[in-house]
C-alpha cells in the first residue's frame, strides 16, 4: 500500500457539523414552540382565568390573582435556569434543550385537561395545580433561551453571531401570533360561553403537536463547536453555578439589568395593552356587560379601559407583532454593524422617551392605540433581538449555559413577572389612566441605560476559546 494511501487511510474524519438551516430551524422552533405555550397562558389570564379559578373573587381582585398565577413561572425560570444551566454546561447544549422543551410542553397540555375551581371538590385543587403547572412551564423556559442562543452562536460563522442570535428571538413573535392567532379564531368561531367553557382548552392541548415537531428537529443536532471545545480543553465546569458566581458575578448583574427594559416593554406591550384595551369604556357598558352573563358588578371597584372586543384588539396586537418580527431581524445586522451596546443604548433611550408619551398615544382613538403598539413592538424588536448575542457573549463558554441562563431569567422577575400586576395597580390607582404606567416603563429603561453604560462591548470576543 503507497504512503499516500496509508495516510488517507488513517486521517480522521471531518467531525459532524450543524448545517445553517438546521441551526435555524432547531432554534427557532423550539423557542417558538416554549413561547407559544408561554402567550397561551399570558392570554388565557386575561380573557378566561380569572372566572375559572377565582371565580368567587371581585373582578378586579380575580384579575390581579390570575396574573400572581402568571408571575409565578418567572419565580421559576431562575430555579430552571440553574437546574438546566448546570447539565448545559457539564453535558452539553443539545440534551438540555430537549429536556427543557419537554417540561414545558407536558406542563401546558396539562394545563389544558385541568378541571376548573367550579367543579365540585376542585374549589381548591383546581388553583393549586394551577399554580404547581405555572412553576413547571416557567422552570422548563427557565432553560430553553439560553440554550437556543448557545445553539445558534456558537454555531455561527464569524462575524454573524448577532445575526444568528436574532433565529431564536424571532421565536417569540412567532410564538405570539400563533397563539393569539389561534385564540382569535376560537372566538370568532365558537360562542363567549362556549370558549370559557372548552375552547380556550384547545391552545393548551395543540401544543403536544408543537413539542413533537421541536423534538424531531432537536433530536438532528450535534453538539456545538464551543462546547466541544470546553470538552477538549478539560475546562468542562463540575459546578457551574458556583464557578459563574466566583468568576463572573458582575456580567451577572449586568447582564440582569441589561434585560430589564426588554422585559417589562414586553410584558407591557402583551399582557397589560390586553387587559386596558378590552376593558368596558363606561360604567354603563360594564354593567350591562356583567348583566348579560349573569355575573354581579361593583360599580365602587370598576375602573374604566379601552372598550374594545377581544377579536379587535387581539387583531390589533397581532400586527404590532409583525413589526416586532421584522424589527427583530433588522437588529442583528444593525448590532453587528455598530455594535451591541451602541444600538441597545440608543433603542433603551427611544424606550425611556416612549414611556412618557405612552398614555396619551393609548388614548388617542383607534390610530393612537394601534400606533402605540406598533411603534413599542418595533422598539420591543430592536432590544430583544441583540439579546441573543449579547447575555451569552458576557460569559465564558464553560459556564455561558449558566451566565446567560441566570441573567436572562432573574431579569424575567425584575422586569415580567411584576409588570402586569404593578401596571394593573397602577391604573387603578390612576382611575383609568395610564400615565403611571408609562413612567414605570420610563423608570425600568432608565435603570438599563445605566447598565449599558458601565458595560463593555462585545462584538470581538473570542466565543469559541474563551474560557475561566
Amino acid at each position: 500500500m503507497s504512503t499516500s494511501t496509508l495516510a488517507t487511510a488513517k486521517a480522521p474524519s471531518p467531525a459532524p457539523t450543524n448545517s445553517r438551516a438546521r441551526v435555524i430551524v432547531a432554534s427557532l422552533i423550539g423557542t417558538s414552540i416554549e413561547f407559544y405555550d408561554f402567550y397561551v397562558y399570558a392570554t388565557a389570564a386575561v380573557l378566561v382565568f380569572p372566572t375559572l379559578f377565582f371565580a368567587n373573587a371581585d373582578p378586579t381582585v380575580a384579575l390581579l390573582a390570575s396574573f400572581a398565577v402568571f408571575g409565578v413561572a418567572f419565580i421559576a425560570r431562575p430555579v430552571g435556569s440553574i437546574v438546566f444551566g448546570h447539565f448545559g454546561d457539564r453535558i452539553g447544549r443539545k440534551n438540555t434543550l430537549i429536556a427543557s422543551l419537554l417540561t414545558m410542553g407536558i406542563a401546558t397540555v396539562l394545563i389544558g385537561v385541568l378541571p376548573a375551581a367550579t367543579v365540585p371538590g376542585f374549589h381548591v385543587l383546581a388553583p393549586t395545580f394551577l399554580v404547581i403547572l405555572r412553576f413547571a412551564q416557567g422552570f422548563g423556559l427557565g432553560g430553553e433561551w439560553s440554550g437556543a442562543a448557545l445553539l445558534a452562536t456558537e454555531n455561527a460563522p464569524k462575524g454573524k453571531r448577532a445575526i444568528y442570535g436574532t433565529f431564536p428571538q424571532l421565536g417569540a413573535p412567532i410564538g405570539f401570533m400563533i397563539a393569539n392567532g389561534l385564540f382569535l379564531i376560537l372566538n370568532v368561531s365558537m360562542s363567549t360561553a362556549a370558549f370559557a367553557s372548552w375552547g380556550w382548552r384547545i391552545p393548551f392541548l395543540g401544543s403536544a403537536v408543537l413539542v413533537i415537531v421541536g423534538l424531531y428537529a432537536r433530536f438532528k443536532l450535534v453538539e456545538t463547536p464551543a462546547f466541544e471545545a470546553v470538552k477538549e480543553s478539560g475546562n468542562v465546569s463540575k459546578l457551574p453555578i458556583a464557578r459563574v458566581f466566583k468568576t463572573s458575578w458582575r456580567p451577572l448583574i449586568l447582564g440582569t439589568f441589561i434585560m430589564l427594559a426588554t422585559y417589562t416593554l414586553f410584558y407591557l406591550m402583551t399582557t397589560f395593552t390586553l387587559t386596558y384595551g378590552t376593558t368596558a369604556s363606561s360604567t354603563s357598558t360594564a354593567a350591562a356587560a356583567a348583566k348579560a352573563a349573569g355575573k354581579p358588578f361593583n360599580a365602587a371597584a370598576f375602573v374604566p379601559g379601552l372598550g374594545y372586543s377581544r377579536q379587535s384588539f387581539l387583531l390589533m396586537l397581532i400586527v404590532g407583532v409583525a413589526f416586532f418580527g421584522i424589527f427583530t431581524l433588522v437588529s442583528g445586522p444593525l448590532a453587528e454593524r455598530f455594535g451591541r451596546r451602541r444600538l441597545l443604548l440608543v433603542v433603551t433611550g427611544a424606550i425611556l422617551v416612549f414611556g412618557f408619551v405612552f398614555a396619551p398615544l393609548f388614548s388617542a382613538g383607534f390610530a393612537g392605540a394601534q400606533g402605540l403598539l406598533i411603534i413599542g413592538f418595533i422598539l420591543m424588536g430592536l432590544t430583544f433581538g441583540p439579546m441573543g448575542a449579547v447575555l451569552p457573549e458576557l460569559f465564558p463558554a464553560n459556564v455561558r449555559y449558566t451566565g446567560s441562563a441566570i441573567s436572562y431569567n432573574v431579569s424575567s422577575i425584575l422586569g415580567a413577572a411584576v409588570a402586569p400586576f404593578i401596571a394593573v395597580a397602577l391604573w387603578q390607582a390612576a382611575h383609568g389612566s395610564t400615565f403611571l404606567v408609562g413612567i414605570y416603563l420610563a423608570a425600568m429603561a432608565a435603570i438599563t441605560f445605566v447598565a449599558l453604560l458601565i458595560s463593555r462591548e462585545t462584538r470581538d470576543v473570542d466565543y469559541a476559546t474563551n474560557l475561566n
